[in-house]
């Protein structure tokens, strides 16, 4: 697969453009240690074990399989939800981009188009771009609470790009079935020391300095 070659570049943000997944991590734990070391090592567990899906499905796994509570009320949810992106909103825009990202940006801006699908809220993610002038690399933004698949549709559909010359970058299994299940390319970002989440067959890299070496040539 040559870059190149592709008319849509799709990126997932924490974990692929930005070294955000600790923040993200630190926030739900922080969120939880009320209820004790055993609560937040598990709700650490299936957070790490689910990148790429929403804060709110995780809330809702939380609330009814580990605390075992009722089913979060649409207000105890939003107030969960407000309380996490207090916590990380000024420290995702301040964490490191991924490396070599920057670059790859520069230089793919005007190669091809590029999106974000993330599970990060789109609001929030709007405001975290445009804190770290990021914004006016993609032409647009898909946040939760969609889906990484219904989101790729869309993007699909709405700016008439064909599957076959479309690339989806992720860190987590929940993005690679997003591209797989709108027939888009995918690779996977697997950092230094990092468990590698894809099957076998899938293309990772480890950073965008290998990546634009590997695939990016003409």
């Amino acid at each position: 697969m040559n870059l190149y070659d592709m008319d849509a570049i799709i990126f997932d943000f924490d974990g692929v453009l930005v070294e955000s997944v600790d923040v993200k991590t630190s926030a739900f734990a922080s969120l939880y240690e009320k209820y004790g070391d055993e609560v937040v090592a598990r709700v650490v567990d299936y957070h790490l074990r689910h990148g790429g899906i929403s804060r709110f499905d995780k809330f809702r796994y939380f609330q009814t399989e580990i605390l075992h509570a009722p089913p979060l009320d649409d207000e105890a949810l939003a107030n969960l939800a407000e309380s996490f992106s207090s916590l990380v909103v000024d420290r995702v825009v301040s964490a490191p981009m991924v490396t070599g990202a920057q670059d790859f940006l520069d230089d793919y801006r005007n190669r091809s188009t590029l999106f974000i699908v993330s599970g990060t809220p789109t609001a929030e993610l709007e405001e975290i771009l445009r804190r770290r002038q990021l914004r006016e690399y993609f032409t647009a933004i898909y946040g939760s609470p969609a889906s990484k698949g219904r989101n790729i549709s869309e993007l699909l559909h709405a700016h008439e790009i064909s599957a076959s010359h479309a690339v989806m970058f992720g860190d987590a299994f929940a993005d690679y079935e997003g591209a797989v299940s709108n027939s888009v390319n995918f690779l996977g970002r697997v950092g230094k020391n990092t468990e590698n989440p894809f099957p076998s067959n899938v293309t990772t890299f480890v950073d965008f300095s290998h990546l634009s070496t590997t695939w990016g040539e003409s």
